[in-house]
């Protein structure tokens, strides 16, 4: 990954992060766990988890609804020539690594 794409996927991470947390309805805890871009820089993937799970369908909504919103916040805090499309997606890695620490606690 270059340089370039690793400032960019950072800067899409922490400012989702604070956007959400800006955005959300305080009923359930949105944590954003990492971001992706395409080589091309014309695509971005945020990898969310929700808790409770039992939220994890609203927040993604939720996230899925704000991403203009989120693309103009992303526009007014990171100088970017044109910003990546961006699409919220639930961390299954993250669930997956969160179940096994369950596992092994029994």
């Amino acid at each position: 990954m270059s340089e370039r794409s690793e400032k960019i996927r950072e800067a899409i991470r922490i400012n989702a992060a604070e956007f959400l947390m800006r955005e959300s309805n305080r009923q359930s805890l949105i944590t954003v766990t990492g971001a992706a871009v395409s080589d091309n820089l014309k695509r971005a993937m945020v990898f969310i988890t929700v808790l409770p799970d039992s939220h994890e369908t609203a927040a993604l909504g939720l996230a899925n609804r704000k991403v203009r919103d989120f693309r103009e916040f992303l526009r007014e805090r990171v100088k970017l020539g044109v910003l990546p499309r961006i699409e919220f997606v639930i961390d299954r890695g993250e669930k997956n690594r969160q179940r096994l620490d369950e596992l092994s606690d029994n």
